[in-house]
């Protein structure tokens, strides 16, 4: 009975702490300044990196498998349209070709002999008929047996060598450099502002001081679920060849003004072990947490973008790493943002 009425006498004990603790956490009243917020006019501006790439890269195989007879290019050679690449072992290119100027023979004989009507023109038709196929097959084997560059560009790599068996990989690649490309992955948020034919520089730390003129060729029509972004399509004139397949480039591109609200970055408060970002609010005199999203910065500002974050807020600028949702506050300072 004693055990008993010890134990029940414990767990009285611990609710009344746990109730002395919340009572205590509600009452705790914090020291803070505070500052009422204003939307600003800004320059938007989105700053974007991404790789370059080939516009155009075409892995160079015949669709027939064989023996290789002849390479005509090495890695870093410029190739242009038409140029030949490969040539494959011509064995059955040579018979199908003397195959089908004999049925040439044959099909003017029996072309004269239908005219004089000794042949009918059923013969005639079937001699037609496989004429017709044989070029057809002639016309593919010459496209596989004599491989031609489909576009002025660079070989960027060979993986076989003269009298190989050519087995399914690419024999060489060409990429076409005169030319590049870029996909770059765009927040959903700045959807409208993207058309195609907008003008862009780009920069590289490899050329410090230069620029390089880019246009947006494509604007990509749907938006990736999970990441909630865009793609669009850089198109990078490279006629001086500067520029590689490969390399790190940054741009800023100019999207007009508008209003934002801007506050001082060391405000906004970051979850541990996380990325998202939150700010208090002194909404009558307790703290209110609000997550926000961060856009553009402007030195040592930083754009906040949430629905609750509107014109005329008062948002806690100093004591706010101490605070918790719904502690009250002692407001020893009050501004006014500047406009």
């Amino acid at each position: 009975m004693k055990k008993l009425f010890m134990a029940a006498a414990s767990l009285l004990l611990l609710a009344g702490c746990g109730t002395t603790t919340e009572t205590q956490e509600q009452e705790r009243v914090e020291q803070v300044s505070t500052t009422v917020l204003h939307t600003r006019e800004i320059e938007r501006e989105i700053r974007l990196s991404t790789n370059l790439q080939a516009y155009l890269t075409q892995n160079v195989a015949p669709s027939l498998t064989g023996r290789i007879e002849h390479i005509y290019c090495e890695v870093g050679d410029r190739k242009q349209a038409g140029d030949m690449l490969v040539r494959m072992d011509q064995t059955q290119y040579k018979t199908t070709k003397i195959a089908l100027a004999n049925l040439k023979v044959e099909l003017n004989r029996v072309e004269q002999l239908l005219k004089s009507g000794s042949a009918t023109q059923q013969q005639y038709d079937q001699l037609k008929a496989q004429f017709d196929q044989t070029q057809e097959q002639l016309d593919f084997l010459e496209q596989n047996t004599y491989v031609k560059a489909p576009f002025a560009g660079v070989i960027s790599a060979k993986t076989y060598e003269d009298g190989e068996l050519f087995a399914g990989q690419p024999i060489v690649v060409l990429s076409q450099l005169d030319k590049l490309k870029a996909l770059v992955a765009i927040p959903e948020t700045y959807f409208t502002r993207f058309k195609e034919g907008m003008r862009l520089n780009l920069t590289s730390e490899i050329y410090p001081g230069e620029t390089f003129p880019a246009t947006v060729e494509v604007v990509y029509p749907t938006i990736d679920a999970s990441s909630h972004t865009f793609q669009i399509k850089i198109l990078i004139p490279n006629g001086r060849n500067m520029l590689r397949p490969g390399m790190y480039v940054m741009t800023s591109i100019g999207l007009g003004k508008e209003n934002a609200i801007l506050v001082p970055y060391q405000s906004v408060e970051k979850l541990v072990g996380a990325n998202n970002r939150y700010v208090f609010l002194n909404e009558n005199g307790k703290a209110k947490r609000v997550e926000v999203e961060l856009g553009q910065r402007f030195d040592q500002d930083i754009e906040l973008i949430s629905p609750l974050i509107t014109d005329g807020v008062e948002m806690v600028t100093v004591g706010q790493h101490k605070l918790t949702d719904g502690v009250s506050l002692n407001v020893v300072e009050k501004k006014e943002q500047s406009l």
